[in-house]
């Protein structure tokens, strides 16, 4: 059944295909085959009726061409509104960079799993996106944070912390999100004109 969208929440739908806002019709029927097989709730390897309704969902909107350019006047507008969790930070320094990048992406992944316990995660597109630093900037973060056994990657595709990544999250006290400030669907989003150095950094 199609899940309703709630006032002040938004659901991306390129993000749920794991596609670039860019990616033609024909990609987006592939994408959608591949993965509607992998949720179908008869699959009993990783069949997903959330993840199926969610995939269902995401094509029914990107597979209609007046339907899509609807969306996309939104997506724009959702795409403005980015994390601001470096406000404060100094990007003169490369290894200070980089931590605030381990803290950034435990944080939002932190949120993510504290929403869904067990599928809680976000891909690159999202991580990209609400750090506002290009995924290949994020390679060598994601690499490291993988190989300390803080983050993984789920049946999903999606990237979500470990318990030990929420321990050193706990013992480091380094989240860096505001508590108003956690995903783009919460109160008080950071305003997109705020100063963020990271993001000139990067």
């Amino acid at each position: 059944m199609h899940k309703e969208e709630t006032p002040g929440t938004f659901r991306d739908h390129y993000e749920t295909l794991q596609l670039s806002p860019n990616a033609d019709a024909d990609t987006v029927e592939r994408v959608f085959r591949m993965l509607v097989k992998r949720y179908h709730p008869d699959n009993q390897a990783s069949g997903n009726v959330e993840k199926f309704n969610e995939v269902v969902d995401a094509h029914r909107v990107l597979s209609n061409p007046e339907a899509r350019a609807a969306y996309d006047v939104k997506y724009d507008e959702y795409r403005g509104t980015v994390v601001n969790v470096f406000e404060d930070a100094s990007a003169t320094d490369s290894f200070d960079t980089d931590r605030r990048l381990f803290d950034g992406v435990l944080s939002l992944l932190y949120v993510a799993r504290r929403r869904d316990p067990h599928n809680g995660g976000l891909g690159i597109l999202q991580i990209e996106r609400l750090l506002g630093c290009p995924s290949e900037h994020l390679e060598f973060h994601l690499w490291y944070l993988r190989q300390k056994g803080w983050l993984e990657r789920l049946d999903s595709g999606l990237f979500a912390i470990t318990a030990s990544g929420v321990d050193r999250m706990v013992e480091a006290d380094s989240m860096l999100l505001r508590r108003d400030r956690l995903l783009p669907e919460a109160k008080g989003v950071a305003d997109s004109s705020a100063a963020d150095p990271l993001r000139r950094a990067c």
